[in-house]
């Protein structure tokens, strides 16, 4: 996408990180000699200077780090900057390693990288903060034509005047239905299209005309083509599928899935998996070692019954496991069945706090670390209510193509607690799916983030 000032913006940023680099690495050589003087032949000079800012500029130049600045959302710009660091940090590592000439000190790389590697990643925060006042005025947006102005032509120009972060700008539409042409948006027919974008000096069209007409839109796309202006069509395939579709070409064919799913790619699972797993561990050894006890004796002095509560839930696939709980009840008939609400009788007063923390959760995280559960992921239900809801939810079941979670996108949006009110699980469902189509390390952490916020301020939907 075009920004405006791009040029400008892009030098400046590159000039900014080359200052972090070069101050950074100053202040490391300072540490680790106990001198303000770096050319006093102690391991450095003008040279490996050179080589280190020639290293991060081009990093920089692989990972795109400064390409579409102002297009870019949080989460792929912070994506961007992470792997900037490690492929820079790595790089150096294995000159010092296999470049004799390049006899730079373990002890200067490592204060070297804990003073650069905060500092950037602050930069790119502040970076963002300031970004979102003003990003849609950055971009210099690229005119477009939509042919085709029936519900397919309008939901795009909805979407594009929406997502202003997109840059494009709709001039118009373009239709051969009379009823259509007397529309103010309308500017003319699909003949005289390519000869107003020509004349408008516009660089982009969308076709949104309905399958039957094939013809029209070859034509229009062999004309186009001459032209040199390019041609975008958009496929009609609101009947089937209302969002998020995947296209994949197998051969010539084109196949459409009704949603993207990250965590179909194996390297995907890998990751998320090895953040559970030393996520977990991490719990477990220096939570739940000294959790459990405590809660034990807690939980016996009140009521009589096992410490722990485990539950068959719906896993991945829809398979059941047991979901392991602090027992935060009086043993009762009722827990497979009717789900806690506020001032359950059936509540301790113990079981009340835990709740409100979310402590009553923590067994989970063996759960997690025996891979029937994860961190982050949609929460599971009773096999009774999975059974309801999915009878009354369209895409209730697709959540459970994930393995579920101890926390979630829908939980931290405050979407917990008691499902009573009208269209509740609806949303639930909803935020599961988004997480779904959108998974990505980064928001797993982003998630795990905020329920540590929101147990520390505690929330007013856990009961």
């Amino acid at each position: 996408m075009i920004e405006s000032n791009s040029t400008y913006f892009k030098t400046i940023s590159i000039l900014i990180d080359l200052f972090l680099v070069n101050m950074a690495g100053y202040f490391g050589y300072v540490l680790a000699n106990g001198t303000f003087g770096m050319f006093d032949g102690r391991g450095i000079n003008f040279l490996h200077i050179l080589l280190i800012n020639f290293v991060w500029f081009n990093v920089t130049q692989i990972t795109k780090l400064y390409q579409d600045m102002f297009v870019k959302d949080a989460i792929p710009t912070i994506k961007q900057a992470l792997w900037s660091l490690l492929l820079f940090g790595t790089i150096i590592f294995l000159l010092v390693v296999y470049l004799k000439d390049f006899s730079v000190s373990y002890r200067l790389l490592i204060y070297t990288g804990l003073l650069f590697a905060p500092l950037f990643l602050a930069g790119k925060v502040v970076f963002l903060l300031l970004r979102r006042s003003s990003r849609a005025k950055l971009i210099n947006y690229k005119k477009v034509v939509i042919v085709g102005a029936g519900p397919l032509g309008l939901d795009l120009k909805n979407h594009l005047e929406k997502n202003t972060h997109l840059g494009y700008k709709v001039v118009g539409f373009f239709d051969d239905a009379p009823e259509k042409r007397a529309q103010s948006h309308v500017i003319g027919s699909v003949d005289e299209c390519i000869d107003y974008v020509k004349e408008s000096n516009i660089k982009e069209i969308y076709c949104a005309l309905p399958d039957r007409a094939l013809k029209k839109i070859d034509v229009l796309m062999r004309q186009a083509d001459k032209a040199m202006i390019r041609f975008k069509l958009v496929p009609d395939v609101k009947d089937y599928f209302k969002k998020n579709v995947m296209v994949q070409l197998y051969g010539h064919l084109p196949v459409l899935s009704p949603r993207t799913e990250p965590l179909e790619i194996f390297s995907n699972q890998v990751v998320k998996r090895i953040f559970d797993v030393v996520f977990s561990s991490l719990i477990i050894i220096f939570v739940m070692s000294w959790l459990v006890p405590i809660m034990a004796i807690l939980i016996k002095m009140e009521s009589k019954g096992p410490v722990f509560f485990k539950q068959l839930r719906s896993g991945k696939d829809n398979h059941s496991f047991y979901c392991l709980k602090f027992r935060s009840m009086y043993v009762n008939g009722e827990a497979d069945t009717k789900q806690a609400s506020a001032f359950d009788s059936r509540v301790t007063k113990i079981g009340a706090f835990m709740r409100k923390k979310s402590i009553d959760e923590m067994p989970q995280f063996f759960n997690v670390l025996f891979g029937e559960m994860s961190v982050v992921g949609p929460r599971p239900h009773m096999l009774q209510h999975t059974a309801e809801y999915s009878a009354l939810i369209d895409q209730f079941m697709v959540r459970h193509f994930l393995l579920p979670g101890i926390t979630g996108w829908a939980q931290v949006n405050g979407l917990r607690g008691e499902t009573k009110e009208d269209g509740s699980m609806e949303e639930r469902v909803e935020a599961d799916i988004w997480y779904l189509e959108n998974w990505s390390l980064l928001l797993d952490l982003k998630i795990t983030f905020l329920t540590i916020w929101q147990v520390l301020a505690g929330h007013n939907k856990a009961h």
